[in-house]
């Protein structure tokens, strides 16, 4: 099964993982947890570059980049994981690009598509968790925890677009995402998220 956890800057994914992985894990299940970009050696660097500060990056070449990190991180990954019966849970898969490339540097969404139906495989998220804050909260929390990266320093309306499509994305596919207020406590928000999986789980007979 493959869980992915989806939000702008400072959603709060990567937490939310960390306690959902060590959760199902003390509940007997195998657990794979990953992350795009990145989650293989080729990815994490090419994921050093480009999101390094500074770093003068075109729009088109920064969406193939993602697209091949992705096309090396299901083969190497993903795949496999599913394939031994595992539960992968990926911070960030195929919505993300849509959202960031698609909606937020304005690649046609065709394209992104078709490219993304190539380096997948066909394979889907059984269910997507859309940590949902604004682009404003979000980003404080992201400063106040680390350096921004490149596109964490982008301006507010990119931001703003990319929370936008990510709700757009969840409209029209509401079976499979589950959006969760992000502003939440983190200790509630994991309940709320450990029930919808443990609901979901029982639903694929996992």
């Amino acid at each position: 099964m493959l869980i992915t956890f989806e939000g702008i800057e400072g959603s709060g994914k990567t937490t939310q993982i960390e306690l959902l992985s060590d959760y199902l894990a003390g509940k007997g299940y195998g657990v794979v947890k990953t992350r795009e970009p990145g989650g293989t050696r080729f990815g994490e660097a090419l994921r050093e570059v480009l999101l390094r500060p500074g770093m003068d990056v075109d729009s088109l070449s920064e969406l193939l980049v993602f697209m091949a990190m992705r096309a090396q991180h299901v083969e190497e990954v993903i795949l496999p994981a599913l394939q031994d019966g595992k539960v992968v849970l990926c911070d960030r898969f195929v919505d993300a690009t849509y959202a960031y490339q698609g909606y937020g540097r304005k690649i046609d969404l065709g394209v992104i598509e078709t490219l993304n139906r190539l380096v997948t495989k066909g394979i889907r998220p059984n269910l997507t968790i859309l940590m949902n804050v604004t682009a404003e909260r979000g980003l404080k929390r992201k400063a106040a925890a680390s350096a921004m990266d490149r596109i964490e320093e982008e301006d507010i309306s990119f931001h703003q677009r990319v929370k936008k499509a990510y709700e757009k994305l969840a409209k029209e596919d509401p079976k499979r995402f589950f959006v969760v207020d992000g502003s939440l406590k983190v200790e509630a928000i994991h309940q709320v998220v450990r029930e919808k999986v443990g609901n979901v789980l029982k639903s694929y007979g996992v």
